[in-house]
């Protein structure tokens, strides 16, 4: 079995309150915050996202006790890539000052749920023994290509931040990922998108449409309704392979949509708030990082211990719903 070792977490510099934004946007104070019930989140300013990744990820080795030396596989997990070529994971691995040909480093991508899917392939090649120890990381600088002028309660969600873990071998074979389950449903595939920056819109022939899908766009509708038919389901589907009850489960850590979105899936799921860790307020929606920087938080205030038993939940663009069980 594989297990998390460590953990750690990377915010920017500047805590930005919805107040500060209403001000800044001209709406009436309290405007933001009734819209979208996030009060604070944090942007980058001087920080880039390979920043918050390399910070993240030594803040992770330091809590496991290993050097980064040690790491032979590294799994980058971002929504959005630093660049479209080359992939994010070599720079990060470079800039921890792993070796050459020490490790393996690349990137998986599954939006919101990045980090779940590096986590389940950092799982499956370890437990191979093709690798000893992986850091699996995400970075997010959300706050960026938001539609503010037209969509400013979709805008306000987001705040920026990264996380990882480190994941090794064990002989104990109770720890570590139980069971893994997602669905697809691409029939909303356009519910949640950023139409620029791929192949879709070559910029030197369709500049104009390039530039008009650079903004993030959403439909929340669709998104609810797709969520309402599936999710439950996706739920009852992770706990039946891992062979647990939902009163056997101690705590949810869910991607951290909006703070309107986690009060619905606790509704919709019948976990108790107390059960469901909910941080969306303070810190926005971190896209794929939130469910890392959500873990480690709750590791590090003595919410998960040795033998918890722990969902990590979510929704992603595309459409993607499911999680893992973990055994901590």
């Amino acid at each position: 079995m594989v297990h998390i070792i460590g953990s750690g977490r990377a915010l920017p510099a500047e805590c930005l309150s919805a107040k500060t934004l209403d001000a800044q946007l001209g709406f009436p104070i309290g405007h933001l915050q009734k819209e979208t019930g996030v009060s604070h989140r944090y942007v980058c300013r001087d920080e880039s996202q390979i920043d918050l990744a390399v910070s993240a990820c030594k803040t992770a080795l330091e809590d496991a006790g290993i050097d980064a030396a040690e790491i032979d596989l590294l799994i980058s997990g971002c929504a959005v890539p630093y660049q479209p070529i080359p992939s994010t994971a070599p720079l990060v691995m470079r800039e921890l000052g792993i070796l050459d040909g020490s490790a393996a480093a690349f990137d998986v991508n599954s939006t919101c749920l990045s980090f779940l899917t590096a986590l389940q392939t950092a799982d499956r090649l370890l437990d191979t023994g093709q690798h000893t120890n992986a850091l699996v990381f995400s970075s997010e600088i959300a706050s960026r290509a938001l539609p503010w002028s037209t969509k400013s309660e979709v805008a306000g969600l987001f705040g920026d931040g990264a996380a990882a873990v480190v994941l090794t071998r064990n002989s104990n074979g109770t720890r570590g990922l139980k069971s893994v389950l997602f669905r697809t449903y691409p029939s909303a595939y356009e519910a949640s998108e950023i139409g620029a920056g791929g192949t879709r819109f070559d910029f030197r022939k369709e500049r104009d449409a390039f530039e008009r899908n650079t903004l993030f766009s959403m439909d929340g509708i669709a998104l609810f309704r797709l969520t309402i038919e599936h999710f439950n389901a996706c739920v009852d589907g992770l706990l039946d392979q891992a062979g647990w009850q939902h009163k056997d489960v101690d705590l949810v850590i869910p991607h951290q949509a909006s703070p309107a979105a986690l009060s619905h899936m606790v509704r919709l799921t019948k976990f108790g708030p107390d059960r469901v860790f909910n941080i969306a307020s303070d810190y926005g929606n971190q896209i794929a990082a939130s469910i890392p920087f959500a873990f480690d938080l709750a590791r590090k205030q003595g919410r998960i211990g040795p033998g918890s038993k722990v969902l990590f939940l979510g929704t992603s663009a595309g459409v993607s719903i499911g999680g893992i069980a973990y055994e901590a």
